[in-house]
């Protein structure tokens, strides 16, 4: 009989925690799991799940204006905050309610309370004072939406967590920042029909993705009538008397809105957690430092997932929690590469990338061939949109490996799955080139490029 409560305790009931812990529980492993809200995590609860629900609801403000060109005549129309609220709350108590019957149905034990750790082999529950032991423990606690508390005013801002629950739907709003969250919002509030501006400190959105692809969304955007302020950012924040609110920049610029949201980046959610306690490192922001196989420096302490600011995204944390569990407790050691991930921004229009970025490859090699078209929609065609869809292709001239597509428009995040699996595997652009179109449809475009548009030779 072993000496300890458990073989594993997992602190937070997110995707990778809960996948963690169940895959832990089906090798015969004793499992422990301890959540302060609600199991789901951030991706279920308040974050992509709930936000692309949102998505959908904004985007039917244009559907039903492109129904015209089709022969359709759209009647009166009206949009219910609340409604959509509450059928949003509905989805989200029935996903959370799956993930508590699958770690029932696996046999692990479940606590509803916050946990915060002892030692290298001890955890406490706040809710009741009990200490458990467990051989390992696992730290899968997420991160957390950063506000600038320098900021005077700060306090009269919402962000991410608030806005899934406001009960009324804003008039105006401003929304700070320029990554995935505060994109895909400034579009959410713009479908709705919220005068929306976004705010960014940079000369350009989403930093990170590749420049054609960033400019791209942000004229689209412009075009939708989204005010998008660069190289500027919130000086103070001022509370009128009718309970508006007046955003003033640092270029001069004063805001109105009836809602400030804040969307600048995550933060691990580390603090007061007891990682100093175990002697755990952490990085300067508070992110977990671990090895490839997520462990930490303590050897029976690992963590998964945003706390350890890898790759931010739920299917990387779910992969890392699968792949501690079957490492630890399945004797099927694996790890998980971070190199190429597919991802998808819900923006509007929406955006599906895989592999490297223009400026990342030129980093690596100096030849590179560049195909790039950008052309209407077909849909688009009758609608009468003025909106345009851009596709990307980056390849390496020596070896003609596909190194990185890129997609602007209808459905991109999908296409990027599927193209995630053919950079994967290692594509050429003469198996791009082999493969036959399916007509009529947008993707044809990505094996019907021939030519380089741009060669790039160093």
């Amino acid at each position: 009989m072993s000496d300890f409560d458990y073989d594993l305790f997992v602190i937070g009931g997110g995707s990778g925690g809960v996948r963690a812990a169940r895959i832990a529980a089906t090798h015969g492993a004793r499992v422990g799991i301890a959540e302060e809200y609600r199991y789901g995590g951030t991706c279920v609860i308040r974050g992509c799940v709930p936000k692309k629900l949102f998505v959908y609801a904004s985007k039917f403000s244009e559907e039903f204006e492109d129904a015209e060109g089709f022969g359709w005549s759209v009647g009166e129309r009206s949009f219910a905050w609340d409604k959509l609220i509450a059928a949003k709350d509905q989805e989200i108590t029935r996903l959370e309610g799956i993930y508590r019957r699958n770690l029932d149905n696996t046999g692990v034990e479940i606590h509803d309370s916050r946990a915060v750790i002892e030692d290298a082999h001890t955890v406490r529950l706040l809710s009741t004072g009990q200490t458990i032991t467990a051989k390992y423990i696992l730290v899968a606690v997420g991160a957390s939406p950063n506000v600038d508390n320098s900021l005077p005013g700060g306090e009269h801002v919402i962000t991410s967590n608030e806005a899934f629950h406001l009960s009324e739907l804003p008039n105006r709003v401003v929304v700070a920042g320029g990554g995935y969250i505060a994109v895909e919002f400034a579009g959410i509030f713009n479908g709705l029909g919220v005068d929306t501006t976004l705010i960014y400190r940079g000369p350009e959105i989403l930093r990170g993705f590749d420049m054609d692809l960033r400019r791209t969304v942000r004229e689209e955007m412009e075009k939708k009538g989204i005010k998008v302020v660069l190289n500027d950012t919130f000086s103070s924040i001022e509370k009128q008397s009718d309970g508006s609110l007046i955003g003033r920049t640092n270029g001069g610029e004063n805001l109105a809105a009836d809602q400030i949201m804040f969307a600048i980046g995550r933060s691990p959610h580390t603090r007061e957690l007891g990682l100093e306690k175990a002697g755990v490192e952490t990085d300067a922001i508070g992110a977990i430092k671990v090895n490839e196989e997520s462990r930490t420096n303590v050897e029976s302490i690992y963590a998964v997932g945003d706390v350890t600011n890898r790759a931010n995204l739920t299917p990387v944390a779910i992969r890392e929690g699968h792949a501690f569990a079957d490492t630890v407790f399945g004797n099927k050691p694996w790890t998980v590469d971070h190199s190429l991930i597919a991802t998808a921004v819900f923006s509007q229009p929406e955006m599906g990338t895989v592999g490297l970025t223009q400026e990342e490859a030129l980093e690596r090699t100096p030849n590179l061939d560049i195909y790039k078209s950008s052309f209407r929609p077909m849909k688009h065609t009758l609608s009468g949109r003025d909106e345009k869809m851009l596709m990307k292709m980056i390849v390496d001239a020596d070896s003609q490996k596909v190194l990185g597509v890129h997609i602007v428009g209808p459905d991109a995040g999908e296409l990027a799955q599927i193209l995630g699996i053919t950079l994967e595997m290692g594509a050429t652009k003469a198996d791009f080139d082999r493969t036959i179109a399916v007509h009529p449809t947008a993707a044809e475009e990505l094996v019907t490029m021939r030519e380089p548009t741009e060669r790039l030779r160093g």
